[in-house]
């Protein structure tokens, strides 16, 4: 008969031409059977016939139960995810996953969006990055005299729990941000970024001064004056970002404890926590996250009216049920799964280079990465043309700059030196260690480091690039850490020697932005400063940029600035790789934002 397999429930019995699965006993699940002539493995996997069904039929069943139907499949889009939201603080460490961050902006809306560009590349809508239009405000007006903004909120908005948008909830927003602390501290978004008044640190250690300074007035029930302390064009732009999203003041302030003011644990366990187009149906963490369309949203109300979240972690089993037509949408597909759906009968896969790069992290404070002549010859040596058409199979371009190329304003100014492996072979030689002699004594600092979750897509290029470093003499070994560890010695400790990183990307869309955060030294704001790479010239003409009102003149800075981080090498630029989806083709209406998350209200369904 074949392989029986019970799981949570369920019961299967697993065929050599096919699997049957059938709902247990006390379930009130329909019964599919699945029947297949030849079926194949996921991509990657070489089994037999005899035992890919019953490894189906484990994953299917034992991983992740099959996709709750919604009865009116015409208002349901079933989007299969690497994990469900961890929590839904954006000041929080959950605020780094991939789906924490899409639950955020679909529950919560920003005061600005970027506005839509007539322009459809692949399938995906672009964003005017120069012009904004109003979410939750109406009107936003500059003062130059004053250094302030007046923004003025749509009347007749509500929050998941009914309560209109007023005032008060950005008084409770900006002080909220003002207040907290954790992993994504939104106070430096307002403070170092956007020239908001700077924040009194002494809020995160005594909760007597949590109250909102003279940064931010309130002129009106629907109105409110934010100062700035100095001329900074950034100020519209930050508040586009994920990390500054609008609370429910009202909803928020029953749930705050002595311990807890924000109500942190309440926004992470089961929350609805702002104005967005979708309320929070239901919240299993690690399994299911279920939105509904936000019954008080009246005007801009989504067309599709519910999203299940599906947890299936392996991207070889979400290629799988999305080719089996078990699901209408999912993301962080390897190149080659989504290479293999492209074109599929009722699938198609759109994306575009937006933001996704990849790059090779050296520390300066990690010899011999401090010599500037390593650093080219490691860029002479490293195989571009193998990373884009083997590890990414042609879905990537060669990163030419250190800002992704797709922002304005961005020079691609970068160019490994010609040459390749003879050139790199020279530039060792003139940094004193001919075919690599000597460079032994820093073994420990060339384990290149990569995220060991992302083993099927880093892996082989992190290879690649090893054997073209051992070839001319750099004694390279290959070093996958768990994410966190990844993130903690990049973000925090800044202490990782050598890295493969496609992790960091910046969500304001400013070149001037991306300086600060990567390539500023720490006291100049650097937050986000992973190799550690100072100098004096580059912040010098980052502080000019912040505070100058002429846009001539700042974009001038900025050149300057990323010509001397392009010459530096503050990190190695190798590849910007697509943003994508595999979606059903009926399914119409992407658009992509630097955050990379899906906006569901953008969808609709259109028969094809």
């Amino acid at each position: 008969m074949g392989n029986a397999i019970n799981c949570y429930g369920y019961a299967g019995i697993a065929h050599a031409s096919g699997w049957v699965l059938a709902a247990n006993e006390g379930r009130q699940n329909i019964v599919k059977i699945f029947l297949a002539e030849s079926p194949a493995p996921p991509l990657g996997l070489a089994l037999s016939a005899r035992s890919w069904p019953a490894l189906v039929m484990a994953f299917l069943l034992c991983g992740c139960h099959a996709p709750e139907q919604s009865a009116d499949t015409n208002s349901a889009v079933i989007y299969l995810v690497e994990d469900v939201p961890a929590g839904l603080n954006y000041d929080g460490p959950a605020a780094s996953l991939h789906t924490s961050q899409v639950g955020i902006v679909n529950l919560m809306d920003p005061l600005l969006e970027y506005a839509a560009s007539p322009e459809v590349e692949n399938g995906v809508q672009t964003s005017d990055f120069s012009s904004f239009e109003g979410s939750l405000a109406e009107n936003w007006v500059y003062d130059p005299a004053e250094q302030s903004w007046r923004i003025d909120l749509r009347k007749g908005v509500y929050s998941c729990a009914g309560n209109e948008l007023t005032a008060d909830d950005v008084l409770y927003t900006f002080a909220r941000a003002k207040s907290v602390s954790g992993a994504a501290p939104v106070g430096w978004f307002l403070a170092s970024v956007a020239s908001v008044a700077s924040f009194d640190t002494s809020v995160f250690d005594n909760p007597a001064k949590r109250r909102l300074g003279d940064e931010i007035s309130k002129l009106g029930r629907y109105s409110v004056k934010v100062f700035q302390s100095a001329p900074n064009p950034l100020f519209p732009h930050v508040l586009t970002s994920f990390a500054l999203r609008v609370f429910d003041s009202q909803e928020m302030r029953k749930h705050a404890t002595e311990s807890d003011p924000w109500s942190h644990q309440y926004v992470d366990e089961q929350t609805s926590p702002g104005f967005g187009p979708y309320c929070t149906e239901r919240w299993i963490k690690g399994d299911e996250f279920v939105l509904t369309a936000n019954p008080y949203r009246e005007e801009r109300a989504p067309s599709i009216k519910r999203i299940v979240f599906k947890r299936v972690p392996l991207s070889s089993n979400r290629f799988v049920i999305m080719k089996m037509g078990e699901a209408d949408l999912s993301d962080r597909l390897t190149p080659r799964e989504f290479e293999a759906l492209a074109g599929l009968d009722n699938l198609k896969v759109i994306g575009l280079t937006g933001n996704e790069t990849l790059f090779l992290h050296m520390n300066f404070k990690s010899p011999p990465f401090d010599n500037p002549l390593i650093r080219r010859a490691i860029s002479a040596a490293v195989p571009y043309d193998w990373i884009i058409n083997n590890g990414y199979r042609a879905q990537a371009k060669q990163w030419l700059s250190v800002v992704p190329t797709r922002y304005p304003g961005v020079s691609e100014n970068f160019q490994p030196p010609p040459g390749g492996l003879e050139a790199a072979r020279q530039l060792l030689s003139q940094a004193g260690y001919p075919n690599g002699k000597g460079l032994e004594e820093f073994q420990e600092n060339f384990q290149l480091s990569y995220v060991a979750e992302k083993q099927i897509a880093l892996g082989p290029i992190a290879n690649a690039i090893r054997a073209k470093l051992r070839e001319v003499g750099i004694p390279v070994e290959l070093n996958p850490i768990p994410l966190t560890q990844f993130g903690d010695r990049t973000l925090v400790k800044r202490d990782l020697p050598f890295a493969l990183s496609d992790q960091e990307k910046p969500v304001v869309v400013d070149a001037g932005y991306a300086i600060q955060l990567f390539f500023a030294s720490p006291s100049a704001g650097g937050v986000n400063n992973m190799t550690n790479y100072h100098n004096d010239s580059v912040d010098a003409l980052w502080a000019s940029a912040r505070t100058t009102a002429n846009p001539s003149a700042r974009a001038e800075f900025i050149a300057r600035a990323l010509d001397q981080i392009a010459a530096d090498i503050a990190w190695l630029p190798l590849a910007e790789f697509k943003t994508q989806w595999a979606t059903h083709t009926e399914l119409y209406g992407f658009r992509w934002y630097p955050d990379n998350s899906i906006r569901f209200s953008d969808l609709y369904r259109k028969e094809h």
